[in-house]
């Protein structure tokens, strides 16, 4: 992916999610950014682009967080629909998941060119099984079907073991390249949650998960 002049990113990383606004308006605050000068052209040029391939990935249900029921829809997806896609494996029944849920449903719309999937572990028994999905909740990042990152509950988030931020995921996803770089300008409030309990076993328990079969045929 091209890279992004930080002045355009800034203009549209600070619109609201999922915000067609009137392109003027846009250009207008690209345009009062003093260090303009011989880059002004190019800027604009670039924030042309940018809005137009954005609203083209939202026509393609990009910018939502979007619940598969079909777990062959959902590899196709992520194996050939998608360069980027951040999968969640939950059950509606574990607090933790319903945790994880509202912090992948703040970044979608701000992370159009990731997208954000969830599927219920009872409706994907082969995936289960093949990705040796364990413990809930799972969120498994992928590049056109390669995985590059793994989230068991919620490990490697935040400063505890059950409390962390949307910003403290989205830079995780950022530094494993799930992500094409950090939005949110602000602390979003933490979560916390029980330990998980059940069929999948609890965050605690150590990850008998082999990388090598994360990723889809």
């Amino acid at each position: 992916m091209t890279s992004i002049d930080p002045a355009v990113a800034s203009v549209l990383d600070n619109r609201p999610a999922n915000d067609d606004s009137d392109e003027d308006n846009l250009l207008e605050s690209l345009e009062n950014d003093p260090a303009l000068d011989s880059f002004r052209e190019q800027r604009i040029q670039q924030l042309h682009e940018e809005l137009a391939r954005a609203k083209h990935l939202r026509n393609q249900e990009h910018g939502h967080y979007t619940e598969m029921n079909d777990e062959k829809a959902l590899m196709d997806i992520v194996s050939a629909g998608a360069m980027l896609s951040v999968v969640h494996f939950f059950r509606s029944d574990f607090h933790r998941c319903g945790i994880m849920d509202a912090h992948l449903d703040t970044l979608a719309p701000l992370h159009f060119d990731t997208r954000f999937l969830r599927i219920n572990v009872d409706n994907a028994p082969f995936l289960v099984a093949k990705l040796k999905v364990q413990v809930l909740p799972c969120v498994i990042a992928f590049r056109q079907g390669v995985s590059i990152d793994r989230i068991i509950g919620f490990e490697g988030l935040g400063y505890s073991e059950d409390t962390f931020s949307t910003r403290d995921l989205e830079r995780r996803l950022v530094n494993s390249g799930a992500l094409v770089r950090e939005k949110l300008m602000e602390t979003h409030s933490r979560g916390k949650g029980p330990g998980l309990r059940g069929e999948y076993g609890t965050r605690n328990e150590p990850s008998r998960v082999d990388n090598s079969e994360d990723d889809w045929d």
